[in-house]
Parts: C-alpha cells; sequence; structure tokens
C-alpha cells in the first residue's frame, strides 16, 4: 500500500509540473475548503461559548413571562409550523415535478415558462413573501396572524426548491428503469410510483432538507403573517412565534441579549437535530429501495 501511494503522488507531481495551472487550481481549491470549514466552526464555536453559559432552566419553562423569556414554546411551534408547511408544500412540489418530468412533452413551453419561474421565484426575497401573505391570507382570507397564514406562506417559499430538487431527483434516474418497467407490462403511473420515486427518494428527501433548514430559520415572512405571541396556539388560526422569531426579538430588547445567545444554541442544536434525523431516514428509504 505504501509503495501504491508513493507511486501515485509522484505521478501527481508530475503531472503539476507538466501543468502549473492544475497545480494552481489545487490549491485553491484546498484553500477555499478549509476558509469554509474554518468558519463555519468559528461560527459555531461563537454561539456555543457566548450561549451555553446562559441556558438555565428558566428558559425552558412551559409558560412565557417578562422574568423567565421561556424559549419552549417557540420550539414547539416551530415544530408545528416545520410539519405545516411541509405538509402543504411537499405533496404539491412533489407532483408537479413528476407532472413536469414524466407525463409533459419534452420541449413544451409551458414546462420551461414554469421551471424558470420556480427559478424565479427562488430568488425572491421573504420579506415580499411575507407582505404578499400578510396581504392575501391574513387580510383577503381573514385568517388573520396565526399558525396556518404563516405555515401557508412558508410553503409558498419553499415550494420551488422542493418542486426543482424533485425534478433534478427524477431525472437522474435512468431511462433503462422505465423501459425495463414498460417492457414487463406496467403501467406509466405504477412505473412512476414503483420504480422512479422509490429511485428518486434520497435526492427529493435532499430538498426537503434544505426547506426545512428555511423554514426554521425564517422571521421575516412570519413577523407579518404568524405574528409574536409566545404562548402554545390553541388552534391553527392563533398567532405563534418560532425559535428564529424569538431570538431575533429578544435581540431587540438590550435587557435579553444573554437569552437571544442562548436561543441561538438551541436553535442550532435543532437544525442539526432535524437535518440529522433526515439524513437517517433518507439513509434507511435508499437502503430499503
Amino acid at each position: 500500500m505504501e509503495k501504491i501511494n508513493t507511486q501515485r503522488f509522484r505521478q501527481k507531481l508530475k503531472s503539476y509540473r507538466r501543468t502549473p495551472l492544475s497545480l494552481f487550481l489545487f490549491l485553491l481549491v484546498t484553500v477555499s475548503a478549509v476558509i469554509t470549514v474554518f468558519v463555519l466552526f468559528l461560527l459555531i464555536a461563537y454561539i456555543l461559548i457566548k450561549g451555553i453559559p446562559h441556558l438555565t432552566p428558566e428558559l425552558f419553562s412551559w409558560t412565557y413571562n417578562s422574568e423567565n423569556v421561556s424559549m419552549l414554546p417557540s420550539i414547539i411551534n416551530t415544530i408545528l409550523m416545520t410539519l405545516l408547511s411541509l405538509l402543504i408544500a411537499t405533496p404539491l412540489g412533489i407532483f408537479s415535478a413528476i407532472y413536469l418530468v414524466e407525463y409533459a412533452k419534452r420541449g413544451n413551453k409551458v414546462v420551461n415558462v414554469i421551471r424558470v419561474t420556480a427559478e424565479t421565484l427562488s430568488g425572491i426575497p421573504s420579506i415580499v413573501y411575507g407582505l404578499f401573505g400578510m396581504l392575501f391570507f391574513v387580510v383577503t382570507l381573514h385568517w388573520n396572524r396565526s399558525l396556518l397564514s404563516g405555515a401557508a406562506t412558508l410553503a409558498i417559499m419553499i415550494l420551488p426548491l422542493i418542486m426543482r430538487t424533485t425534478e433534478e431527483a427524477l431525472k437522474s434516474v435512468p431511462d433503462t428503469y422505465r423501459e425495463g418497467s414498460f417492457g414487463l407490462g406496467a403501467g406509466r403511473l405504477r412505473t412512476v410510483f414503483r420504480i422512479v420515486l422509490p429511485s428518486a427518494t434520497p435526492g427529493i428527501l435532499a430538498g426537503v432538507i434544505l426547506a426545512i433548514g428555511r423554514i426554521v430559520g425564517e422571521t421575516a415572512a412570519l413577523i407579518f403573517t404568524a405574528g409574536t405571541v409566545p404562548n402554545l396556539p390553541e388552534s391553527v388560526f392563533d398567532s405563534t412565534r418560532t425559535l428564529a422569531l424569538h431570538m431575533y426579538i429578544l435581540s431587540q430588547e438590550a435587557l435579553y441579549f444573554d437569552q437571544a445567545y442562548a436561543t441561538a444554541v438551541v436553535l442550532l442544536v435543532v437544525v442539526i437535530g432535524i437535518n440529522s434525523l433526515s439524513n437517517f431516514i433518507a439513509k434507511k428509504i435508499a437502503k430499503g429501495s
């Protein structure tokens, strides 16, 4: 093994001597990766150092008041908001992508317009979604600032992301899978849901994970649609406050900077936990398929 590794290293040195540009690009990529990882760990370390000393049992009280500024209701609200948003956006995004890839004719101009529109919607600032959600869900539909208004607004935000990632995941499935299924007598619907969709599940879940990260970290859109009430909702039409919004509001008040850092620690743990759970489920589904 040592001889093989030495030979490979010598071959790389010879290739870099012949093409100095390749060595420059290799160093550039390596330095960029090191800087990215360093900044990430620096950010995580800063949050942990500033926040962990201020984690107290009072921050996890069941009810919120101006003395304990509990984040437990906001944690539960974040989970509820995430589940409700995904419940609305995930089926719509997946079924839309299935139509675009499996049923729509290739080269269709309408399909191209839909794809361009989805990519454009992905780049719109969240504050614009918040204003739209306030005007449509809160004012027009009279849902008020509530859990449902916030979830519907976030569902519109993440819908293009889920649709595009699902579309790319479906395209990555080889056409031989479809041809083999058709050759065995299966129809298009059975082929899509029994062959294509299970094969594309890891890519679809990757898009869902990205959508979860955007939901958990969103603040601007929820200020106008979900409100800022720091209590548990009794129904979907009650106002709520997510964990990211809770941290933002605390940081705006000079008395609660320490609690805001502690909330950032919990938010970081929640995001890592949700992503880890989603990756675990994706691996299990990939092995099962």
